[in-house]
């Protein structure tokens, strides 16, 4: 079967080092016993590492030419219904994997969507249990940014507040078909026992999405517009920071805040 060609308009990057494959697929022992979803298998590189651990796996491929090779080069996947053709993005993940309610998620996700990947996953956040994978170090290390620093941003705020977050290893650009420009990173997101934050949540996305939208300014000047024209400033030292200082547990008590001087 002839190899696939990777295609740039899908951020296709072939992986071509079977041991970054096993240290990845390696990510989803502590949930072992899930069933999983690997997105954008490409040639199949780490989709043959999973198996070989015995997961119970299926892929989401939006590529034809992928999905071809993958139905010659691993016929029972193709002869159980396990690949999935077509838009992780558009994939309802509560029913993508039938008689499954928790599932794990893994990938060597594209460079051009990795974003997208992780708000596509947060919007299931009760499905999915552990997300892993590989992509472009500089989004994986603000996934994981820690407060204070100055990677932080909307995804490290909103994905910590659901998942326990740690970012692995770094892989070179030279394993890698093509090589990317940049070097990659993969992290780990492990659902935590979080069920409900203690605020408004859809007031909790406004507020990190708006405070980080004016990352520079400090939290004083980027809350006015989420308050009423006539609502006295509110009283807190957070109000001397910027959104990367704070933590979840201080956005949620800004967001509570806000809520109270909103209802005022």
């Amino acid at each position: 079967m002839q190899k696939v060609r990777p295609k740039k308009a899908l951020g296709q990057h072939f992986l071509t080092d079977e041991s970054i494959a096993r240290r990845i697929a390696a990510t989803l022992e502590p949930v072992s016993q899930l069933p999983v979803l690997e997105v954008g298998p490409g040639m199949g590189m780490l989709t043959h590492c999973l198996l070989d651990q015995g997961a119970d796996v299926r892929v989401a491929e939006i590529d034809g030419e992928s999905v071809e090779y993958l139905r010659n080069e691993y016929p029972a996947l193709a002869q159980e219904g396990r690949i999935i053709e077509g838009d992780f993005l558009t994939l309802d993940l509560a029913t993508a994997l039938p008689h499954a309610d928790k599932i794990a998620v893994i990938g060597n996700y594209p460079y051009n969507i990795s974003s997208q990947i992780f708000f596509h996953v947060l919007e299931y956040k009760d499905v999915v249990q552990c997300c892993s994978g590989m992509l472009q170090r500089e989004v994986a290390e603000r996934i994981a940014a820690a407060p204070g620093c100055k990677a932080r941003g909307i995804l490290s705020v909103l994905l910590q507040a659901w998942y326990d977050v740690e970012y692995l290893f770094t892989v070179s650009e030279k394993v890698f078909n093509p090589p990317p420009k940049v070097k990659s990173g993969v992290i780990c997101l492990i659902r935590n026992n979080v069920r409900e934050l203690g605020c408004d949540e859809r007031l909790f996305r406004t507020v990190v999405k708006s405070t980080f939208g004016q990352r520079r300014k400090m939290l004083r000047n980027t809350v006015r517009g989420l308050l009423p024209a006539d609502a006295a400033p509110i009283e807190s030292e957070m109000m001397q920071l910027r959104p990367e200082d704070l933590s979840v547990a201080q956005f949620i008590e800004l967001t509570n805040l806000i809520e109270a001087s909103q209802k005022r």
